[in-house]
This record gives structure tokens, sequence and C-alpha cells, in this order.
């Protein structure tokens, strides 16, 4: 049997706003941003050179959705960005004014830095140890 995780769907408020967040701020590409309704797209972006999982920019469609945008974890590490090159990613993110909330540090299994995406959800940025 085989199986893969292919999305992700991440609460956000408005789709333009969200998809210049993640491709200018985060570098990811625009995969599929395809017009389903008036109100409803549907926004695929992943990080460059990935071949894994997207994150499906899902559009908050309630208040009930709404109230739960950027803190679909429970104010927990979300969403985990593996790394080539830490210092260059890691640089970038400060060049792009991307609050950090743990500054790096060396673990057993790598090096690691915890950031918000535009809406609050926590990220890890890590270059696991070869």
């Amino acid at each position: 049997m085989k199986q893969n995780l292919v999305h992700i769907s991440i609460l956000v408020d408005d789709y333009d706003r969200a998809i210049a967040f993640y491709t200018k701020k985060l570098r990811f590409k625009l995969v599929e941003d395809t017009v389903l309704t008036d109100a409803k797209r549907w926004v695929l972006v992943k990080p460059e050179g990935s071949e894994g999982c997207a994150l499906l920019l899902a559009k908050a469609a309630n208040e009930a959705q709404t109230q739960r945008i950027g803190d679909q974890a429970g104010g927990r590490v979300f969403l985990f960005l593996q790394t080539d090159n830490f210092e260059r990613d890691y640089q970038h993110l400060i060049d792009n004014n991307i609050v950090i909330i743990r500054e790096p540090s060396d673990e057993t299994y790598g090096k690691v830095a915890v950031f918000k995406d535009l809406y609050g959800n926590l990220w890890d940025l890590i270059e696991y140890k070869k």
C-alpha cells in the first residue's frame, strides 16, 4: 500500500493577501489558483523545489472558521519548513520582516527557529543534521 499526504488546509482571510505572503515573503510557488464560485477558490502553494505536500489556502467561510485563523494548532508549532540552507532562509525571513518567535538554536536533530506567518500560525524553519 502507498499513501501520500498531498494538501494541508490553512485558513486565511483573503486569497490574494495570503498568496502574496506565501509567494513573496516565504518564496513559495503558486501551484494552482482556480475560481470555484464567486466566494471560493482552489489555491495551492508549496515551497520551491518541493515534491511533497502543498498548502491549500482556504478562505474562512463562516464565523467559527474566521475565529480559528492563525490558531489552527492551539498555539503550538503548526507547520515545519525544512531547508537545505538554514542561514540563507533565516536571513530571508529577517529581510522580509517575518516575526521570529524563537531565535535559531542548535538541537540534536539540527538547527531550528520558530516564526509566525501572516496570520500568527507558528512554523519551524529547520535544517536537519546530515
